[in-house]
């Protein structure tokens, strides 16, 4: 047995194990919310009841003490690529947020709900966010998971962890090394198939699940404006909003049936506007009846499918609650989230170490963030304060007790819908069965903006050529032409010219008699190339997808689901 499975083993021994559907108020899951649990669950507790999820929910909160209820509804994030086992570096950064060394003493010393995985990458839009990388390669990331869950029933609640990570695909990728990379949502929302789009989401649920990851903050439900959101961009499925909500749909129904919750973001609304709320507080200067119509459809759609999360993004929405970031305006969060929609769920603030949220200090904003509705807080800045002022507004009222309890019981709901499913083995990751999801979906998303739509779109032998940083798409792409028959060498070729995220005009080639733009395809009509085509996306499926279409072995179905200046939708598709 190898060293992952001995401490999975152990991880696996826990109460109850994690996840899957809408939780809280209403006991009843969606009929389309699968009971799922990333391990073999175990015979249920004394502390946990056999029953109903919610009511077994409800005792086990009732009973605990207070410190138990405010760990329980804290998720920051932890430095280090072991649960016990971390070098100099992220025992500093482990004692800088939470006075521990590892991970798992971060844990135990909290008696922590939840924790989220982390990876910085240059270039990523959520960077700033993430100053730590924890997350390497499927088997590292199952080891470190059974490890934190090993720590949870160590703590006096006995409940599992909560383990998230950002999986959205595209720009905003966790796991990348051994992992089936889907394309981003915008692919998605060029292909217009939520049935592929619900066949792949199963297939990295599944690969989620294996490695221990029972919470995906995704799919991203914000409608994008006529402007677009630079931060949101392909991240998002479209500007239509009924659209939108069927791709959200079809995304929650995968996730969840491979047993990993389904996290709606970033509500109410990011796409309509141009501000980025890792730095400043963004406005959303949409009438409440826009919001209506653009902005909350996909979300509703989302909880209509059973989506057992929703996180809150720090945005004004002036018709609303001008001037209070949504995370702390229980105007939004509980009139119009648990109201209007309908949301019986658990409610995630977005990161509170982004500037929004931290314009209080971390107690003050953990209790305004709780008293607004939100049931969990996401990587606060400062884990001791946050805790800190949750107790305190405890001894003082100022955060009511019935509040705090009612936040653990959707919690713990949400954990306890769980009981059943066995964790899959890492051998599903990068299965052929889910190559093909993947593909189909990828294939179904190759638009052509500007070019011949039958044949091959180049003749002769081809150059690859990229903006800087490429490399790895520029390759991917000459070997998947090879592999479709086309020749390709290293100059002197027709110039097929690779543009992706954060691009602008003067990374384009003016020699390039195709310009392929590989995230949201607004730069593409300052190409002057006679042929350009979106992918959406620059993983490898995605570029084996173009390559057919380039060689004219394959049409190119898509339809770019946002506007672009100048350019049809499509030149090809209906």
């Amino acid at each position: 047995m190898t060293p992952v499975r001995k401490v999975f083993r152990i991880a696996s021994a826990l109460p109850l194990v994690l996840l899957a559907a809408a939780c809280g108020d209403d006991p009843a899951p969606p009929a389309s919310a699968p009971s799922a649990t990333p391990s073999t669950a175990a015979a249920p507790s004394a502390q946990a009841p056999a029953g109903d999820p919610a009511a077994r929910a409800a005792a086990v909160a009732a009973k605990l003490t207070d410190e138990d209820l405010a760990g329980q509804v804290l998720m920051p994030y932890a430095y280090g690529n072991s649960a016990t086992e971390v070098d100099k570096v992220s025992a500093a950064g482990n004692q800088r947020i939470g006075g521990v060394n590892t991970p798992a003493e971060m844990v135990t010393k909290f008696r922590l709900g939840g924790l989220i995985l982390v990876g910085f990458t240059a270039g990523d839009p959520t960077a700033d966010t993430n100053p730590a990388t924890n997350v390497e390669n499927p088997r590292q990331v199952r080891a470190l998971t059974a490890g934190l869950q090993s720590a949870a029933a160590r703590t006096p609640a006995q409940v599992p962890l909560l383990i998230g990570t950002d999986q959205e695909y595209g720009v905003v990728t966790r796991v990348t090394d051994g992992v089936t990379m889907l394309p981003s949502a915008m692919g998605f929302g060029a292909a217009r198939q939520p049935r592929l789009t619900e066949a792949a989401w199963r297939a990295a649920g599944t690969e989620l699940a294996a490695m221990g990851i029972t919470v995906d903050f995704a799919p991203v439900a914000d409608t994008l404006g006529s402007r677009g959101s630079s931060v949101i961009g392909s991240r998002s499925y479209g500007d239509d909003p009924k659209a939108n909500g069927a791709q959200v749909a079809a995304a929650v129904r995968g996730l969840q049936d491979a047993g990993v919750a389904a996290a709606l973001k970033h509500f109410p609304g990011h796409g309509h506007t141009t501000g980025d709320s890792h730095d400043e507080l963004p406005v959303v200067a949409q009438s409440r009846s826009a919001l209506q119509r653009q902005d909350w459809p996909p979300f509703a759609a989302g909880i209509d499918a059973g989506a057992g999360v929703v996180m809150s993004g720090h945005l004004d929405l002036t018709a609303i609650d001008p001037g209070v970031p949504a995370t702390f305006s229980r105007k939004i969060m509980t009139d119009v989230l648990r109201g209007q929609l309908k949301f019986t769920g658990v409610a995630v603030t977005d990161a509170m170490n982004m500037a929004p949220a931290k314009k209080w200090p971390a107690g003050e904003a953990a209790v305004r963030a709780l008293n607004a509705g939100n049931d969990v807080l996401l990587m606060p800045p400062d884990i001791a304060a946050a805790r800190d002022g949750i107790l305190a507004g405890l001894k003082d009222a100022s955060l009511p007790r019935p509040r705090l309890v009612e936040a653990v019981t959707r919690i713990l709901t949400l954990k306890f819908r769980a009981a059943g499913k066995s964790q899959p083995e890492l051998s599903v990751l990068g299965s052929a069965e889910h190559q093909r999801a993947v593909l189909a979906a990828d294939a179904a998303s190759i638009t052509v903006l500007r070019g011949r739509c039958s044949g091959p779109l180049v003749s002769g032998p081809v150059t690859v050529t990229a903006s800087g940083g490429r490399e790895l798409a520029r390759g991917t792409l000459e070997t998947a032409l090879r592999d479709a028959g086309v020749r390709v060498q290293p100059s002197g070729g027709t110039v097929i010219h690779l543009a992706g995220f954060g691009d602008r005009k003067t990374d384009l080639s003016a020699d390039a008699a195709l310009t392929v733009g590989m995230d949201a395809p607004y730069l593409l009509p300052a190409a002057g190339s006679p042929t350009v085509v979106a992918t959406y996306s620059s993983s490898k499926l995605s570029l084996t997808a173009l390559a057919a279409v380039i060689a004219g072995k394959a049409k190119a179905p898509g339809r770019s689901p946002v506007a672009v200046a100048g350019l049809p939708r499509s030149a090809c598709a209906d």
